[in-house]
């Protein structure tokens, strides 16, 4: 019985300090505000890459207040939130933006002095591949901007394949309650299908290529002609640009050879008229 009462004293106690343990997180945590337990992170650096670039007054205002305002308004979507920080950084007073401003411009300085450090350890290779990965990254974002902007301008929707239009009139009856399973069950059905009932779908398919290729073609002569050139392939703008220059040349091209036969036959008839007088 000693030794079973001993261990009981010990569970008891254990018992006793976890509880005093939580009871005093749980007061710590009900003094100290909220943005004391979500601290707003600022990486400015890497210790296995180079240093990163820090974020803005406005993106240190919205990290602050990111963790906050779901709390106090919980049937509030993501997007919402964000556009109700962006209300209120826009309704902020210049004293009161200047914090937020001055810790990203220490940051930044701090920034500058992190990367001649980290770009003095390099050699003349990584700097070079850096520089490589710098313009794939600018040529991404400028790919995506220009994508971006093309669909605003209401750029014809690309041809769908023979899969995908079996797949968007049958995705609703799928087998399946989730996408994923709807989808591999259209797999495995298209699969199954037999070779005519494809080709129901790819005769489908090519009469999207044709409205497509169409389409794309009054959209780009569109672009031309609202001076938007830069969103259509050089060959078609080229194309589109040289038309008037290319008729204007085959006309005098013309032109030139009737002049030509026109002085071979004059200069024939002055040299019979010549061997006539001889």
């Amino acid at each position: 019985m000693a030794p079973f009462s001993w261990m009981t004293c010990v569970s008891c106690w254990a018992k006793s300090v976890s509880s005093i343990r939580s009871s005093a997180l749980a007061r710590c945590t009900s003094v100290l505000p909220a943005p004391y337990f979500v601290p707003v992170k600022h990486l400015t650096s890497q210790p296995s890459g180079p240093p990163k670039r820090p974020v803005n007054g406005f993106m240190r205002y919205f990290l602050q207040q990111q963790p906050i305002l779901p709390r106090r308004y919980p049937e509030i979507k993501l997007v919402d939130l964000t556009k109700m920080i962006a209300r209120e950084w826009r309704t902020m007073s210049p004293e009161q933006k200047q914090p937020f401003q001055n810790a990203s411009l220490q940051a930044m300085e701090q920034f500058k002095v992190d990367l001649q450090q980290y770009q003095a350890l390099l050699t003349p290779a990584q700097l070079q591949q850096q520089a490589q990965e710098k313009k794939q990254r600018q040529a991404k974002k400028k790919a995506s901007r220009k994508k971006r902007e093309m669909t605003s301008l209401g750029i014809p929707k690309r041809p769908r394949s023979s899969f995908n239009i079996y797949m968007s009139e049958h995705f609703e009856e799928a087998r399946g309650g989730t996408a994923p399973e709807k989808m591999k069950s259209l797999i495995q059905s298209w699969r199954n299908l037999f070779s005519h009932q494809k080709k129901v779908y790819m005769q489908l398919a090519e009469d999207d290529k044709i409205r497509y290729k169409n389409e794309m073609k009054a959209w780009q002569d569109h672009m031309l002609e609202i001076g938007r050139g830069d969103l259509v392939p050089e060959r078609r703008a080229s194309t589109w640009k040289n038309k008037p220059a290319a008729n204007k040349g085959v006309k005098l091209a013309k032109t030139k050879k009737v002049t030509s036969t026109g002085k071979s036959k004059t200069a024939k008839k002055t040299g019979r008229s010549m061997k006539k007088t001889v």
